[in-house]
């Protein structure tokens, strides 16, 4: 039953993360905002939704193993599974320098972590210091004014469809909804499934939380894979990283400490900014990711899972 409710619950929050960034990307558009505002904002939110709900449901539920492995565990799926898998179906090209500049930036976020994690717990003031700190990048960006050279392509593809404000209202109404029920149903299944073949929340938030709430990446970056989008694949994963640091685990840790009872989240944060400095480590040669590079990321991020099952 406990598997069951994990796989209703990846499924729901798939859909609800798919419905909602849809929606609400469209909305945006409708309304006028410019292509970059939606991106950092609407689409950065939306794609980002599955873990916020599923990290503050597993910390008012008392699991903060689940929600620390879920922030942290994704951050690494995004870096080593998901854009290791997308460079090994095709090798990547950024043509934006602008990436070097957001990767810089999730690796001083992903070291944040590791002060901040001295006394295994994250509290109020902690999460209200990187979720400013999220907000003063945003309003830096702005300013600067930065566009992505994919701007033309984002314009037209979230225009594609636009239906009435009330019909979008609706959409983003049942994407947080099955986002909401989704996230309930994974972290109940998570915990009792931690409990009935005792493994540790850590490694279940590691693995499976983690993997399920990074769907909506997943998949998004293996289409913009094949399409050889490299700029929108590259900018999305470190921009959900980013967020995931600063907006989720921050705004949780400010409604409610986030406490973790496993030393082994040192290995976790020092995995997050270790896959951090190697993209952009990789970044440096001419913007460009090669198969073996993909097959580099790929393979570390499956070593450190084993390691982390043979510690659990």
């Amino acid at each position: 039953m406990s598997f069951v409710l994990v796989l209703a619950g990846i499924l729901l929050l798939y859909l609800g993360g798919e419905v909602l960034v849809s929606s609400s990307s469209r909305l945006a558009f409708t309304f006028g905002l410019s292509p970059l505002v939606v991106g950092l904002t609407v689409v950065a939110f939306g794609t980002s939704s599955p873990e916020l709900l599923s990290t503050l449901i597993a910390t008012l539920k008392d699991a903060s193993d689940i929600a620390m492995g879920n922030v942290v565990g994704s951050n690494s799926a995004n870096l080593g599974l998901v854009l290791g898998l997308s460079t090994i179906i095709y090798p990547l090209r950024a043509k934006s320098r602008l990436i070097r500049r957001e990767a810089l930036f999730m690796i001083v976020a992903a070291t944040l972590l590791i002060p901040f994690s001295q006394n295994l717990v994250i509290g109020r003031i902690e999460g209200l210091l990187l979720f400013s700190l999220l907000v003063l990048y945003l309003v830096y960006l702005f300013k600067r004014g930065d566009n992505d050279v994919a701007e033309n392509d984002f314009t037209s593809e979230i225009g594609k469809g636009v239906t009435s404000a009330s019909g979008l209202f609706i959409g983003v109404a049942l994407g947080i909804g099955l986002l909401v029920v989704g996230a309930q149903s994974l972290v109940t299944g998570a915990i009792n499934l931690a409990h009935g073949l005792n493994i540790s929340e850590r490694v279940i938030g590691l693995s499976i939380v983690a993997f399920g709430t990074s769907l909506p990446e997943l998949a998004s970056c293996l289409v913009a894979a094949i399409r050889q989008e490299g700029d929108l694949l590259i900018g999305n994963l470190i921009g959900s990283n980013i967020f995931n640091i600063l907006g989720i685990l921050g705004l949780t840790a400010a409604v409610e400490p986030v406490r973790m009872s496993s030393n082994l989240i040192w290995l976790d944060l020092w995995v997050a900014v270790g896959l951090s400095i190697a993209v952009l480590s990789l970044l440096k040669t001419g913007l460009r990711l090669a198969r073996w590079e993909g097959g580099l990321l790929l393979v570390a991020y499956l070593v450190y899972i084993k390691v982390s099952l043979l510690l659990n």
